[in-house]
């Protein structure tokens, strides 16, 4: 095999070579030619590259095939009304020559195909995760495409209430089959140059597409616009491999064919910039889903900013982190701090408190105060050290729900 594949960058290169400096051919016989060839490519690659590439080549054709069967196209599917045109008279045929305007009317509706996207199955039952955008339409029927051929109707079992949180759980409605799914990776230790696969319904035709790239960015916060919504979507994965119009809810794969990111924006008009959520933020829902149905968060009841190193020089603050309540980006006064009745009036937070730790965690850039919260549910008992006039103060809440 390595051997094949050494032959075949030999004639590639001899290609090249001979198309631009065409006057070697004549001096040269093939022999040396070749030879010459040869020993340039074993100054350049080793036996053992050459069989790393081969072997990272195998790895993702792999990582393929055991992925594909539990990648599923979603099509959505709504009962549009049918028109029907029909001229009016506005003036009831007082002039001799009509004077007729078109006009439209609803003659009955039909049920017709109006969008697609793409999902994964995590559990042998039917779970599926997607992006909450792609089954946004409450009105609309869902139907999946399995890559055998086989379709079934889904249901949305619960979508993320949290703006930017774009994760949903649908369920294949199928009592006696047992579906292929997708083991679940890691995505807090992910490094940038690290080999990625995304599959995908591209452009809602070209089920199953797969393109391989790799992680060119992380913690990238973008704003993603769609079907009249835009959302901030923040600390999400970026990828140069190929996510078009139609993947959008579909896995971003590692090497070993583990689920690491969902697969949700592109920019538009760039080559090949792509982003992921990454999947310890499903594994949340899916956890909670399980636990009591729905997908719900905490909720304490401040407005704040995080206090970073350039805001406590510009306001003299007696220190470089944590949440500052009742004040905004600018380090202004926001017109509400606390609401009313919350768990923070409760707990007896008050304006300008800064709030340094969350049950023992430390808040700052890499641990804001929302993100940290998200890892907590409604009713949960909470010790929040603050800050109040150069005084530390530890005070217990009982987490709300969010609304």
């Amino acid at each position: 095999m390595i051997k094949a594949k050494k032959f075949l960058i030999v004639l590639v290169l001899v290609s090249l070579l001979s198309s631009s400096f065409g006057f070697i051919a004549g001096t040269l016989s093939g022999a040396i030619y070749y030879k010459k060839v040869e020993n340039l490519l074993s100054s350049q690659f080793s036996d053992d590259s050459i069989g790393d590439i081969v072997t990272q080549e195998e790895a993702v054709v792999s990582a393929v095939e055991k992925a594909s069967p539990a990648v599923v196209s979603i099509i959505i599917s709504k009962d549009v009304p049918i028109l029907e045109k029909y001229y009016y008279d506005p003036f009831g045929g007082f002039f001799e020559d009509d004077f007729l305007i078109p006009q439209y009317r609803q003659k009955g509706t039909e049920k017709q195909e109006v969008g697609g996207g793409t999902g994964f199955i995590i559990s042998k039952d039917g779970m599926l995760l997607t992006n909450k955008h792609v089954v946004l339409d409450d009105e609309a029927e869902y139907t999946v495409f399995l890559n055998d051929g086989r379709k079934f109707p889904a249901k949305v079992l619960a979508k993320d209430p949290i703006e930017g949180q774009d994760i949903a759980l649908i369920e294949i409605e199928s009592e006696k089959e047992s579906f292929p799914f997708l083991e679940l990776g890691e995505s807090s230790d992910l490094k940038t140059g690290q080999t990625v696969i995304a599959i995908g319904n591209s452009l809602g035709k070209f089920q199953n597409t797969v393109s391989v790239g790799v992680i060119s960015g992380l913690e990238r916060t973008v704003t993603a616009e769609g079907q009249g919504i835009a959302e901030v979507i923040r600390n999400v994965i970026q990828t140069d491999a190929a996510i078009n119009k139609g993947n959008s809810g579909g896995p971003l794969l590692n090497i070993r064919g583990e689920v690491i990111g969902i697969n949700t924006a592109i920019v538009q008009g760039a080559q090949n910039i792509g982003f992921a959520i990454p999947i310890n933020r499903a594994k949340r829902d899916i956890d909670q889903f399980n636990r009591i149905g729905e997908i719900v968060y905490p909720f304490l009841g401040i407005y704040y900013t995080t206090i970073t190193p350039e805001l406590k020089e510009e306001h003299d603050l007696p220190v470089d982190y944590g949440a500052w309540i009742g004040r905004n980006d600018y380090g202004e006064e926001t017109e509400v701090a606390i609401f009313p009745d919350s768990a923070a009036e409760k707990a007896g937070l008050k304006k300008d408190d800064i709030i340094l730790e969350f049950d023992g965690i430390k808040i700052d850039s890499d641990n804001p105060l929302a993100e940290t919260i998200w890892e907590y549910s409604p009713g949960d008992n909470v010790k929040i050290k603050i800050l109040r006039e150069g005084e530390e103060i530890i005070l217990e809440a009982t987490l709300d729900r969010f609304e």
